[in-house]
């Protein structure tokens, strides 16, 4: 089995040579958004940019930099010219650090940091108002408003004091991230969302409250098929990585059939949920490399490009 290395700086979460790929793409929402500062979003109201919009009559009090001349020499009346106002994006991203997540190798939880990693990149190089929130039982951790290339170390050693330990605490963590912010953005979760408590309530919390939601559900390969290198065989002693409790079982294919058939449910519900919700939803292994993941999946599936 190929042991991955442990994370314990900024090029182990992200490498310079992905990185300078990533300057080369930025975060896109589904939805128009707006702001309070320039930036690359452009939303609905009218303001002061480069792209032109519409024209509307002059009325007392408008300023007359923006009075197009040529229409009042023609039609001797004044139109102001209006333009798509240039706003910035607020980019949300959740990482899971419940125990679960250290499960496989490559486990889901390094897996989700790099991938954190580089999508508060992208976020930062694009000047992008980039906010992180590391859940568990009783614990939230969070970063908030980071902007600028120069905050990238900020996010990497947020992201290597995590640690994973106890239960997910996933519907507490939205709730305090969906009545905690103000504006809207595009907000990414990376989890297992494998919650013995389901994720509805959860994800409820931050579905259609301002957010461009996409749910990325990281899984290890053994945990995909647990007969994968290094998986199970025979008479096991299986432990709960949360809860600590056991169960004795005998590794069969009958088994291994119900295991399976168990995981395709609990993955399309969670498809299911997504696709009533407006909320895109991913299925990728963790041992997915990040560079396919950030510059082949995620562009098609638009959240990037």
């Amino acid at each position: 089995m190929t042991q991955v290395k442990p994370l314990r700086k900024l090029d182990d979460l992200l490498d310079s040579r992905l990185m300078s790929k990533l300057d080369a793409i930025d975060v896109m929402s589904r939805k128009i958004f707006s702001g309070k500062l320039q930036g690359e979003r452009r939303s609905r109201r009218r303001g002061q940019s480069v792209e032109f919009a519409d024209f509307r009559p002059y009325v007392h009090g408008d300023d007359l930099r923006f009075v197009d001349w040529n229409i009042f020499g023609r039609l001797d009346k004044l139109f102001l010219k209006m333009f798509l106002e240039e706003e910035d994006l607020s980019l949300v991203i959740a990482v899971d650090t419940s125990a679960s997540m250290r499960v496989g190798n490559p486990d889901a939880f390094d897996y989700a940091r790099r991938v954190a990693m580089a999508l508060g990149y992208v976020g930062l190089v694009n000047q992008h108002r980039v906010s992180l929130v590391g859940f568990s039982q009783g614990r939230v951790e969070r970063a908030s408003n980071l902007r600028g290339r120069r905050k990238a170390a900020d996010i990497a050693q947020w992201l290597l004091t995590l640690e994973p330990e106890g239960a997910s605490g996933f519907e507490e963590a939205m709730r305090l991230v969906g009545t905690s912010r103000s504006g809207r953005g595009v907000m990414i979760v990376l989890s297992d969302f494998l919650f013995p408590e389901g994720f509805e309530k959860g994800l409820s919390m931050v579905a259609g409250r301002g957010f461009d939601l996409f749910a990325l559900q990281v899984l290890a390969p053994q945990v995909v098929d647990p007969t994968r290198e290094g998986g199970v065989t025979g008479d096991l002693l299986l432990v709960d990585s949360e809860t600590g409790v056991e169960t004795e079982i005998t590794v069969t294919p009958e088994l291994l059939r119900l295991y399976r058939d168990r995981l395709d449910r609990l993955c399309g519900a969670l498809r299911g949920y997504c696709t009533r919700r407006d909320i895109v939803h991913m299925v990728v292994e963790s041992s997915t490399p990040v560079e396919t993941l950030m510059l082949e999946y995620l562009r098609r599936r638009g959240l990037l490009r």
